[in-house]
């Protein structure tokens, strides 16, 4: 009888687990790219490649990303002109090799158990499920969590639920398949080259969800980084791109019902409204308001009235309560606190969902 030692099993293990290609989009990310870098290679799930795109940086993110790969040899740095990150996530997506990608933007951290949590959901899975996402808490410049919201979620055909309720929420939570991602297109860079750019994580999600299944771990294991200068926190550029993104995807989907149409323009105009009033922008606050008022008059007297000083309240109180993002330990996430007409809300989109899955091709 052959005896193998624990070494040998733990290499067997190793190789019959997929690769994880994890794409890192990095353009002057010095000050975050190493704790960024450091979240990834401390994963519970050490079968990756960790590929950083170098998107035209001026400081000096490209020496620490060396720095890093020479101790770790699953790092590896592209440089390429700073063509933004839709362009640069491309070019990572074309230069992996695994067939899941994951996506880490240079300023975020993931929580230790994230990789191996994602893959073990969707290996499971037939090919009709593309992609895994989790959940987030937002971090500041010090790794501090300043909010975490109570998050809706949902799996399987969630194209129409997710015109309006927008789970992913940013571009460090998804693990995709490959193939998937390279058969939808990739990432839109037309959206930057217009001015725009911000919200392209939505349009891949939204031309995902469109044509395939969607799984979720239930869990907040990402630190998405918001502070002022980054791209986040253009309110302008984001409020207009999500208007963008949604109307390109109704239009793109005309054989979606006008109730869920009617439903993702109201989310998003909310949404934009937040960002122009952000923004100081008048004008297309006022636009945008209009188009509110029109369509759920109810929102604009309760909710911007009433909720958005209680919102700017709960904000605050969050702040003095601030703890680090751990990589180890997880919180656990409280249930979403849904209103009697939010729920029947809900249970529409979901019968959308559910009819259009039913067209979907094997």
């Amino acid at each position: 009888m052959v005896s193998c030692s624990v070494e040998d099993r733990r290499e067997t293990v190793h190789l019959t687990r997929p690769l994880v290609s994890v794409v890192v989009p990095a353009f002057n990310a010095s000050p975050y790219i190493e704790r960024t870098l450091r979240s990834a290679v401390q994963q519970t799930y050490a079968n990756l490649e960790i590929i950083v795109v170098n998107d035209g940086s001026t400081d000096d993110t490209a020496r620490l990303v060396e720095k890093m790969a020479r101790v770790d040899s699953r790092i590896r740095l592209l440089s390429t002109a700073n063509r933004g990150v839709a362009a640069a996530r491309n070019t990572g997506i074309r230069a992996s090799s695994g067939p899941y990608v994951a996506f880490l933007d240079a300023d975020d951290l993931w929580h230790s158990t994230k990789i191996e949590k994602q893959v073990n959901a969707l290996h499971r899975l037939s090919r009709e499920w593309a992609a895994v996402y989790v959940l987030h808490h937002i971090i500041n410049r010090d790794d501090e969590i300043v909010c975490s919201y109570r998050p809706d979620v949902a799996r399987g055909y969630i194209y129409a639920r997710h015109l309006t309720f927008k789970y992913v929420g940013n571009g460090s939570a998804l693990l995709v398949r490959r193939d998937v991602a390279l058969e939808i297109g990739g990432f839109d860079t037309s959206y930057a080259a217009a001015g725009i750019g911000g919200c392209e994580d939505l349009d891949f999600e939204l031309r995902l969800a469109a044509r395939y299944l969607v799984e979720v771990i239930p869990e907040r294991l990402v630190g998405y980084r918001q502070y002022p200068g980054n791209m986040s926190s253009n309110h302008l550029q984001m409020g207009q791109g999500a208007l963008e993104v949604v109307r390109r995807s109704l239009a793109a989907n005309p054989h979606l019902p006008h109730y869920a149409a009617r439903s993702a323009m109201n989310a998003t105009r909310k949404y934009a409204y937040w960002q122009f009033r952000q923004a100081k922008s008048s004008s297309l606050s006022v636009m945008v308001l209009w188009s509110i008022i029109r369509s759920d008059p109810f929102f604009v007297v309760q909710r911007i009235l009433q909720k958005g000083l209680r919102w700017r309240k709960i904000q605050n109180s969050d702040l003095q309560f601030r703890s680090k993002f751990d990589l180890k330990s997880i919180p656990p996430v409280e249930p979403h606190d849904e209103s009697r007409r939010s729920r029947r809300h809900l249970v529409r989109l979901a019968g959308v969902d559910a009819k259009l899955s039913s067209s979907l091709e094997p």
